[in-house]
């Protein structure tokens, strides 16, 4: 069994209260989500109307597809014009 995680500190520059912020990060998380399997979640900086931090994980038998699905995440996120990714930190486990 193989156990990766990805940490996401987004940015999102048009955001001006927290309710544009949910809108655009639950956006991403269920596209995430439902794309790739995935389990998303917002895990820090939630009440920062600018800022978020993503954690992603996922649970597979094979080593190339965990990093195969994380890669397409960051695609995806990277590809969304209201964020600016900050720093992506990747775990195994």
């Amino acid at each position: 069994m193989i156990v990766k995680t990805l940490e996401l500190d987004i940015y999102i520059p048009e955001s001006n209260s927290l309710k544009d912020k949910r809108r655009i990060v639950k956006s991403l998380i269920s596209r995430c989500r439902q794309k790739f399997n995935v389990s998303i979640s917002e895990i820090d900086a939630i009440n920062n109307p600018r800022h978020s931090i993503i954690g992603v994980a996922i649970v597979t038998n094979a080593n190339s597809y965990a990093d195969q699905i994380l890669d397409k995440c960051i695609a995806l996120i990277e590809g969304e014009y209201r964020v600016e990714i900050i720093t992506i930190k990747r775990d195994d486990y």
